[in-house]
């Protein structure tokens, strides 16, 4: 079957009519396209295809320069036999036979097309000045989930494989791979997007747990909204319904925990990310979910939003003053 897929896959990679330099990427018919660079990745490397490894460089000059560069670290991309060293590293048998369950997964991308041209469609009625990223679909060999650099947005598809897919147990602990599911990939493109263009402003006064749990809510907040979802926290933080309840039985002891603690105010990168990080915690060890601190923080956006109709996601984007901003807002 593998050997199926490997001859059959040269015919998939679909020729391109723009290259991801462009700005504002929108087919004529106002839908997105997910352009198959990790397809051009199989061919180069596999198929030993000079014309994949043109079409790389050509159609993706930036999209390459970054896997070169800072994903797989191999050099610089004008560096001596660059080309022969990408193909020689996607040539391990591990990497192959990952390539080849990426495409067996992902054959068809419609359904993520289809709904990242709705969401860009909602962002760019609330924001005109919103720039349409490229979208591409890449190998990164198990590196970055997502890849964002000036309105390139590369998914890649290897770290979306499913929380129970055998290489992931050789390389990750059960927390890691629980975000490793094709369900992640659409509020991890929105939110890691949005980041990029409203990125948190590690300004002296606002540097704090607080400022930085709010930072994430509003990214957070505003990814599930342009999703239509309407329980905080089961998309952008991946929560279940076991681990809702937890939080809307425990809010109270939550809030209160936080204002006696002080860890609010705190700059402690360690206090900051028990809170905000999907990460196991030396604070609220196992009783809490992940990112407890960002759920807190989504119900605060949520009421503030509720009680200010007027203000637009734009605005809401634009907003650091976060202390100014909920000023009389309460959630208990």
């Amino acid at each position: 079957m593998r050997n199926f897929l490997i001859i059959i896959l040269s015919f998939l990679v679909l020729p391109a009519c723009r290259d991801d330099r462009q700005k504002d990427f929108f087919l004529s018919d106002g839908s997105i396209k997910i352009r198959r660079y990790d397809r051009l990745q199989f061919e180069a490397s596999v198929l030993n295809s000079v014309s994949a490894m043109q079409k790389m460089n050509m159609d993706f000059p930036n999209a390459t320069k970054i896997l070169i560069e800072d994903v797989l670290v191999l050099g610089t991309v004008e560096g001596e036999n660059i080309n022969d060293r990408l193909c020689k590293y996607y040539s391990d048998s591990s990497l192959v036979n990952l390539m080849i369950d990426v495409e067996e997964k992902y054959k068809d991308l419609s359904f993520y097309e289809e709904k990242l041209t709705d969401v860009f469609k909602k962002l760019k009625k609330e924001i005109p000045s919103f720039v349409v990223p490229v979208v591409y679909s890449q190998i990164s060999a198990l590196n970055q989930s997502v890849i964002v650099a000036d309105s390139l947005l590369g998914i890649s598809l290897d770290k979306y494989m499913g929380e129970d897919y055998f290489m992931y147990k050789k390389y990750y602990y059960g927390y890691q791979r629980k975000s490793m599911t094709s369900e992640r990939i659409l509020p991890d493109c929105i939110s890691f997007y949005l980041s990029s263009l409203y990125p948190f402003a590690w300004e002296d006064n606002y540097r704090t747990l607080f400022d930085v749990m709010m930072y994430k809510a509003k990214i957070a907040w505003i990814t599930e909204k342009v999703l239509d979802v309407k329980k905080l926290g089961s998309c952008a933080l991946g929560y279940t319904k076991k681990e809702l309840d937890w939080c809307k039985e425990n809010k109270k002891q939550i809030l209160s925990n936080l204002e006696k603690s002080g860890h609010l105010d705190s700059t402690d990168p360690m206090i900051i990310r028990s809170y905000v990080l999907p990460l196991p915690n030396y604070i609220l060890k196992d009783s809490a979910p992940f990112m407890v601190g960002v759920w807190i923080g989504m119900q605060y956006i949520d009421e503030y939003m509720s009680e200010n109709s007027d203000v637009t996601i734009e605005q809401l984007l634009l907003k650091t003053d976060y202390h100014k901003m909920l000023k009389g807002i309460k959630i208990d």
